[in-house]
């Protein structure tokens, strides 16, 4: 069984990384951003609470998001494995989601931090050509992710969960990475 959760900075290919990693493991992909689509289009009653908060343009509040997450770690398809993307993004999340686990007898097997120096970041980001990827946006979009990942790096560190994956080389070169820790 793998259980993994991916952490790592816009631009480091966390996304990629996990649809490769799940679909090599034939486990699911749990991304938060897809459950809470998922979750509004078919109007269960968690997305339409969802919904609320992200037709204000507000944050969907963490008791929320969990809740969300337990529904989809519930699934048939979740009960062999899974790898979480997007969540927690901070303590207050991480501690939700370790009660989660442990409520519900999925404890996670390591918590992937794909790290990638801020200037290769920037310049992923800028190639990908938005228009709202500029310098200075993509610069404050690291530091505020920064100042809410360090806590959460220290949070797992601490129980010994933590994994750090060079993400500064080839896609291969991350995956073959992973491809190690999953079957230590």
């Amino acid at each position: 069984m793998t259980r993994l959760i991916f952490l790592g900075a816009p631009g480091a290919g966390k996304g990629t990384q996990a649809k490769l990693i799940a679909n090599l493991c034939s486990i699911p992909h749990v991304s938060t951003g897809d459950i809470l689509r998922t979750a509004v289009t078919n109007q269960a009653s968690l997305g339409l609470q969802a919904k609320l908060y992200m037709d204000r343009g507000d944050l969907v509040p963490d008791q929320l998001v969990v809740a969300l997450i337990q529904e989809r770690l519930k699934n048939h398809d979740a009960q062999e494995g899974w790898i979480l993307d997007g969540f927690p993004r901070n303590v207050a999340q991480a501690e939700f989601l370790d009660s989660l686990l442990n409520e519900i007898d999925q404890p996670c097997d390591y918590v992937v931090n794909l790290d990638v120096p801020d200037d290769i970041l920037v310049q992923r980001m800028l190639e990908r050509g938005r228009t709202d990827d500029t310098e200075e946006v993509i610069r404050n979009r690291l530091k505020v992710y920064r100042e809410q990942t360090s806590p959460l790096i220290d949070f797992y560190s601490k129980r010994k969960k933590l994994a750090i994956v060079n993400g500064d080389q080839l896609m291969d070169g991350v995956t073959d990475d992973l491809k190690k820790l999953i079957q230590r």
